[in-house]
């Protein structure tokens, strides 16, 4: 008879609809599996045999043929063992031969035991299942929070082989799991360090809330210990809320990784690689393509410390991510592409010692080592930065605690979300899609929602011609400029937002000379 179960597989991070389809004939015993399976799919024979009989049931000793369609796509991972395995009992009867499984998809590892082992990539998997039409799901018992976070699909953990056969059968059904939706809650921040406990750097501060207001890339220079760190490890705070939509994208890519730690990611992403990162490690690749740092960071942060340690080759392979938002890997097996739409946020010495420019330390560096530290850097990677900073060395009083504590995340997170909402409003009156932020404003919204007033277009042309910007740089001051608006609740781009983002820019001219 033949058994048809329908299972299901990823690709990048999105899940794609696997038949297992089940041919068995009463013959020389022998078993085949088909349809492009790797190392681990084919390993697959000896653990569903093992899993069947410590389960308590006898496997057939029949010609058996195993296809996993489509044929001609790469299936890879443990995640079919389910599948081939009922559909095998299927074909044999254990499973009643009427039962229908043309609704329900069955995904998990087997144990020699018999025990139902946890994935990863469950929550592709199962919006996959869902979009193809299946109504229920079988997962592993670990990842049914995970899957249940999915809606319009019934989701049913399984711990082991028998207790999905005693289901099947009637005999014990198994409840669905359900996910408390209510836990989405974006507005607690519990165990991310707060702006109020930095002292000092006001000019750093309110750069980075224009950062998150408007999702802008940021470079911070600065001798060592003037907070470049700190401040980058607390910008999450301030970030606006999360989405629901956001964060299933981002726990997809999570997922697939198998670094998920809990059902459903609701805060962004903060990653921050060593600097010996490779470029597959950053990017993404390997043999089998898997998501790199800069996917990871989706919907979040991605923070390179000491960037001009960094391989140059690394730092430039983030150009197009950049651009584009995404990022494509190709090898012989298999071409994905993962969403990679992050701010950028590096910090930086001036100088290889760290001091150049201090009022209070000597740099010990010579003129010609200072330009190559900083020659490191290329000019194409700066062009793509909207806001550079520079942090002074902070004084014995801002310390020592004798200042006002800092303004709290809390607050200033108030004001980003009022600027992003700002941002919308204007987005959706013109019927445009909401959500874009103004770092990404294509050429089309640049002109229409970036066109400062009089007076600002004559000091844009003048900086312009004075600091000798390039065309992308010329629209990234105006996009950091809306930013400003946005916060200070201005339809129209002044003088003085004009001014305030030049003043981001200047640090070309005073360390690379541009």
């Amino acid at each position: 008879m033949l058994s048809r179960i329908y299972s299901s597989g990823v690709m990048g991070i999105e899940g794609f609809e696997v038949i297992v389809e089940c041919s068995a004939w009463d013959r020389i015993p022998k078993f085949e599996l088909v349809g492009l399976p790797d190392a681990a799919v084919k390993e697959a024979k000896n653990r569903v045999q093992s899993a069947c009989e410590n389960s308590g049931f006898t496997f057939p000793p029949l010609d058996i043929m195993v296809n996993l369609a489509p044929a001609d796509v790469k299936k890879e991972g443990s995640a079919f063992d389910l599948a081939i395995l009922c559909s095998i009992l299927q074909s044999d009867g254990l499973i009643p031969k009427t039962y229908d499984f043309s609704d329900k998809c069955l995904v998990g590892e087997l144990s020699l035991s018999g025990e139902v082992r946890g994935i990863n990539g469950i929550l592709p998997m199962t919006v996959g299942a869902r979009d193809s039409g299946r109504r229920e799901i079988f997962v592993p018992y670990e990842n049914a929070g995970e899957a249940a976070v999915v809606d319009g699909i019934t989701v049913f953990g399984v711990k082991n082989l028998r207790q999905l056969v005693n289901h099947i059968k009637g005999i014990e059904p198994i409840s669905p799991t359900v996910s408390d939706k209510s836990s989405f809650d974006l507005a607690a921040r519990a165990g991310c360090p707060d702006f109020s406990e930095v002292r000092g750097q006001l000019k750093a501060k309110r750069a980075l809330e224009i950062a998150a207001a408007g999702g802008h890339n940021v470079l911070m220079i600065g001798p060592p210990g003037a907070g470049k760190s700190m401040l980058a490890k607390r910008l999450p705070s301030i970030l606006p809320d999360m989405s629901f939509e956001e964060a299933i994208e981002t726990t997809k890519i999570h997922s697939v990784s198998g670094t998920l730690k809990t059902n459903l990611i609701t805060e962004r992403p903060f990653r921050s690689p060593h600097h010996t990162v490779s470029m597959p490690g950053l990017i993404g690749g390997g043999v089998s393509p898997r998501p790199g740092e800069i996917s990871m960071a989706h919907n979040g942060i991605l923070f390179l410390d000491e960037l001009p340690e960094f391989s140059k080759t690394v730092t430039e392979s983030l150009r197009q991510p950049l651009e584009d938002g995404c990022v494509t890997v190709t090898r012989a097996i298999a071409k994905v592409t993962y969403p990679a739409s992050f701010m950028l946020v590096c910090a930086m010495n001036p100088c290889r010692c760290g001091y150049f420019g201090d009022e209070n330390r000597r740099c010990t560096c010579t003129p010609a080592g200072i330009t190559k530290y900083l020659e490191k850097v290329s000019g194409p990677l700066l062009d793509r930065i909207d806001i550079e900073i520079e942090l002074p060395a902070v004084s014995y009083d801002e310390i020592s605690g004798k200042t006002a504590p800092g303004e709290p995340s809390a607050e200033i997170r108030k004001r980003v979300n009022a600027a992003r909402a700002f941002a919308n409003a204007r987005l959706e009156r013109d019927g445009q899609k909401t959500g874009t932020l103004n770092a990404k404003l294509t050429p089309a919204m640049l002109r229409k929602y970036c066109t400062p007033d009089e007076d600002g277009s004559a000091l844009m042309r003048a900086a312009f011609e004075s600091l000798g910007l390039s065309a992308r740089g010329h629209d990234r001051v105006l996009r950091v400029a809306r930013t400003i608006a946005d916060l200070d609740g201005c339809e129209k781009i002044n003088a003085d937002h004009i001014a305030e983002a030049i003043m981001y820019r200047s640090l070309d001219r005073k360390y690379w000379k541009r």
